[in-house]
């Protein structure tokens, strides 16, 4: 392939990523993956013992004083505390993790529990897209210091932090980032941000 060739298919394929970003207004990236952490509280005490023995796919670690329970549908596993917090990850939605917290409440009123959830909030989402090339992570952080610190010794990754936003982005050379924020209008607009970056420092397609 010609080197004029070539550059007309990295415009198009940034082309296209564009406008996939602009017509999906909830979701701006290609995403592959996005998880929501939700945290109630209980407003009760909760015997961990009681839900370990009485409880349908429970792992009980006593040593650090919690519970793991974990919900087929949705696919949600809770972390319980005695002291009635509970803090709920996996799910891909607001709405699938209210709807897997109320039915971890549900679960914990057959056990006997006066449970009342209060003080919903997504304190955390996870979210990952690929962009269409790959990328010189040497060359990215040394164009976007201060805000990218790379250590390859430690981290095959570049961490990217947007304080404006709360946003981190673990930047891959495969092209993947792994976003994560306080919702899903920082994340995607971390995305937003960073591509004008990461397109200048993209490989080559030989």
């Amino acid at each position: 392939m010609e080197t004029g060739e070539r550059a007309r298919l990295i415009i198009i394929l940034a082309l296209q990523l564009i406008l996939r970003v602009r017509r999906n207004r909830q979701h701006r990236c290609r995403r592959v993956l996005c998880h929501r952490h939700l945290f109630p509280r209980t407003r009760c005490h909760l015997n961990l013992r009681k839900i370990a023995l009485e409880g349908a796919n429970v792992i009980y670690k006593r040593d650090v004083g919690k519970v793991l329970m974990k919900l087929r549908k949705p696919r949600i596993t809770a972390t319980i505390w005695s002291s009635g917090k509970i803090i709920c990850t996996g799910a891909t939605s607001e709405e699938e993790a209210k709807f897997g917290a109320r039915r971890l409440a549900r679960s914990l009123q057959k056990l006997g529990f006066q449970v009342i959830f209060t003080d919903f909030k997504v304190v955390n989402v996870l979210a990952v897209c690929n962009m269409p090339f790959e990328i010189r992570l040497p060359e990215f952080t040394k164009n976007n210091r201060p805000h990218a610190s790379y250590e390859p010794e430690l981290h095959p990754a570049v961490c990217y932090r947007i304080k404006s936003l709360r946003a981190t982005l673990q930047i891959f050379s495969t092209g993947s980032i792994t976003v994560t924020g306080p919702n899903v209008k920082a994340v995607a607009t971390a995305v937003e941000q960073i591509y004008p970056f990461v397109f200048e420092s993209r490989k080559e397609i030989l």
